[in-house]
């Protein structure tokens, strides 16, 4: 569950600190006061997308983070441990975003560790759910549908398993039909293939050849400039009367001589003559390799003309196939032989690739449907709960059914679902979208929502309003429901109806105030003995009215029954 949120330097909100409790927290205010602003800065928190014109001080970063409880969740235990984030000690976790208009930045942390969006969502998605009045229009929509039919169904791992399952088959039919297309377009041109193949495999063409050809033409067309500088080389080492090797030797005997004499004073001659001896062979050495240089380096034009012929072969075959070596011609010619190869195999090819996607569409097959059993059995427990929990919030005639269709092999699988509402005894069942009003939406959402919730075991989800578009019995009835969704999870709760209000646990007041340069919105727990005064202020617009007074007091003497 959420136990504090803190939100600093966004919108009206320069800071305010908030600490939730376990069961139905309520939060009230004015319209206009800033409860949005507080579910906005709430929602960043969650992965939503970042706006940047939010930030209040330009010169300072706006920082919104909640410190959660998951000392029981253990599935958020093992995202955290695949992701290799430590959980704090005290079975906590902290959440961070935070967002720099200098720089336009926006960034995430876990346990103030630095993370990208999609964790940070992936986490947060496990912690809390928002759900706002948008999102009622979310359950038309076919996709929504079957995502709640999969989450209560436990589809999570069967699905993904199908997921891999059916991308399997998706890349074995892509391969099976580029195959085929491939073989289709090289009958047109077997000939000329075999024509290219044939030239290319002529050239006998080796890996590397035109670089290492034009190294050697570069050494061939400059052969008397290449032998003046070995000669210009060689001739101080060793072809001059008194050359550096001859020098060098002369130089060890007579360093040898002085060993020999005056070793054990100041200077070891001994190790000075080892190491003029080690020079003089390294010297030596290097004469070697520069005369055998020498000793294969000759004029041969002969050769120069036949590199010189290849290379051009060689260059011609590139422009002719855009290419820019030999390597890439050898791959060419690779391909050519592949694309000869598949027409003469090609029945065969073909046959194994269509083999090979057959059993893959059988595999997914199976798997989809697995999940179309589990969906369907899912769907019927579900429209019967939600037929029963929706009766108390004024829809005893409501009819519900959510027939599951088979289609194709598709991303989610093979099914097609649709819920079907009728709301009145002579209405025929229609889709949610042509059939309920704003309220009747209301109601539904929340009836899917107490079963979504109480199902998939969400520590946390909080209600924007919606109670909107229903009043008096109907509305004390979803405030109800609410509340008997925060004996199992933490709910948080917007709301303007007091009747709603009165039923929460811990009630939290938005207002604004204005000092001489700006309006701000803030945010305080109510006492026991303020909340009397802000459901009045609810009911009849003046906290001081005693008859509101008295009816408030009613509804919390109520709610504590």
């Amino acid at each position: 569950m959420i136990k504090s949120l803190h939100i600093s330097n966004y919108a009206l909100i320069d800071e305010i600190d908030i600490d939730f409790a376990s069961g139905f927290n309520i939060i009230t205010g004015e319209t206009g006061a800033g409860k949005s602003i507080i579910l906005g800065a709430l929602s960043l928190l969650l992965g939503g997308r970042a706006d940047l014109k939010a930030v209040r001080d330009k010169d300072r970063k706006s920082v919104i983070e909640a410190v959660f409880s998951i000392s029981d969740d253990d599935i958020v235990k093992d995202l955290l441990e695949k992701n290799d984030l430590d959980s704090l000690p005290e079975g906590e976790l902290i959440l961070r975003r935070e967002l720099a208009p200098s720089g336009g930045r926006s960034r995430a942390f876990i346990n103030d560790t630095p993370v990208n969006l999609p964790l940070l969502r992936d986490v947060a998605s496990l912690l809390v759910d928002i759900h706002s009045q948008h999102e009622n229009q979310l359950l038309a929509q076919p996709e929504y549908q079957l995502g709640i039919i999969d989450s209560l169904a436990g589809n999570g791992e069967l699905f993904e398993s199908y997921r891999s399952a059916y991308g399997v088959f998706r890349s074995a039919l892509k391969q099976y039909t580029d195959t085929r297309d491939m073989i289709r377009r090289n009958r047109d041109d077997a000939d000329f293939i075999q024509y290219q193949y044939e030239q290319l495999a002529a050239m006998n063409l080796q890996e590397g050849e035109d670089s290492s050809l034009e190294q050697e033409r570069e050494v061939l067309s400059n052969v008397g400039d290449i032998k003046d500088s070995i000669d210009s080389a060689l001739a101080p080492l060793v072809n001059a009367p008194e050359n550096v090797l001859s020098l060098l030797s002369s130089a060890v005997i007579a360093v040898r001589d002085l060993s020999e004499t005056f070793n054990g004073g100041d200077i070891d001659y001994s190790a000075l003559a080892d190491r003029l001896e080690s020079a003089r062979i390294e010297i030596a050495d290097i004469t070697d390799t520069i005369a055998e240089a020498d000793n294969k380096i000759y004029a041969d034009p002969e050769r120069l003309a036949e590199v010189e012929h290849r290379l051009s072969e060689l260059y011609s075959l590139e422009l002719k196939h855009h290419v820019n070596s030999s390597d890439a011609l050898l791959k060419l010619k690779e391909r050519l032989e592949k694309q000869i190869d598949a027409l003469d195999n090609a029945e065969s090819i073909l046959s194994n690739l269509e083999l090979a996607a057959k059993r893959a569409k059988k595999s997914a097959w199976e798997l989809a449907s697995q999940l179309s059993e589990r969906r369907k059995a899912a769907a019927e427990k579900f429209a019967s709960a939600l037929r029963e929990r929706a009766m108390p919030l004024g829809m005893q005639n409501l009819r519900c059914e959510i027939p599951i269709t088979q289609g194709k092999l598709g991303p989610e699988g093979i099914d097609q679902v649709q819920f079907l509402f009728a709301f009145n005894k002579n209405q025929p069942l229609m889709p949610v979208g042509n059939s309920a009003s704003g309220g009747e939406i209301s109601r539904l959402m929340l009836t899917v929502k107490s079963i979504v919730a109480e199902s998939m075991h969400l520590p946390s989800i909080i209600f924007d309003e919606v109670d909107t578009g229903v009043s008096g019995d109907i509305a004390g009835r979803m405030g109800m429901m609410m509340h008997d969704i925060g004996q199992h999870i933490q709910v948080i709760t917007i709301t303007h109806l007091p009747g709603v209000a009165a039923l929460g646990q811990r009630h939290f007041k938005v207002y604004k105030e204005d000092d001489d340069t700006s309006t701000n919105t803030h945010i305080r727990t109510l006492s026991e003995a303020e909340r009397p005064g802000e459901i009045a202020l609810m009911i009849s617009g003046n906290p001081e009215d005693e008859a509101a007074l008295a009816n408030a007091r009613a509804l919390l003497s109520k709610a504590n029954k």
